[in-house]
């Protein structure tokens, strides 16, 4: 597209149902995402994503296992506003930055475990979920759990979600993410 179709909302311009998102967003943030302010256009999706993230971020899976699925995913849909946004999540979480870089470049990763989630997650996006008994078995094996592959489905859904409709209306990045910037050109 070359005109955006999606308004950048504010607080007070957005429908009355995204409202409090909204504001709940600018209360844990600071700030108002542009993301957010168009993904506010539909307040169920923008209520909807914003749930399914929270239930995902308290899912059993750690923290760098949770941000390796993001963006696994988030680099698979050529999402720049989510890729940018996690990079900066894991930053905070003090990450190795070749573990970041090996994200966004989309190469195996150093860390076997996080590997195994990663290889995980493309092979659950592959066969629509019809791992095979090999795949769940190397996944089980670097310590995760049958209700770990499950709260992998509920990442990909969240994200799958979000990505797509970042696409969608073509949000821009928000400047405390420029230093995160990502485009599709930079994986492989």
């Amino acid at each position: 597209m070359t005109e955006t179709l999606f308004v950048d909302h504010t607080v007070e311009s957005a429908p009355p149902a995204a409202r409090r998102s909204m504001e709940l967003t600018v209360k844990r943030l600071g700030y108002l995402p542009a993301a957010v302010a168009r993904l506010a256009t539909s307040p169920h999706l923008l209520d909807g994503f914003l749930k399914i993230s929270g239930l995902f971020e308290t899912s059993t899976l750690d923290p760098l296992a949770r941000e390796v699925l993001v963006l696994t995913i988030a680099t698979r849909n050529r999402c720049h506003v989510c890729v940018a946004m996690h990079t900066a999540t894991l930053t905070r979480l003090g990450a190795d930055p070749d573990l970041i870089t090996a994200l966004r470049t989309g190469k195996p990763l150093a860390d076997q475990r996080l590997e195994a989630i990663r290889l995980f997650t493309v092979d659950v996006l592959a066969t629509a979920g019809a791992v095979s008994p090999e795949s769940m078995r190397a996944f089980l094996a670097h310590g995760y759990t049958p209700q770990h592959a499950l709260e992998v489905v509920l990442g990909i859904g969240a994200y799958t979600m979000s990505t797509l409709a970042n696409r969608m209306i073509e949000a821009p990045l928000d400047p405390a993410l420029e230093p995160f910037a990502w485009t599709a050109a930079d994986s492989a």
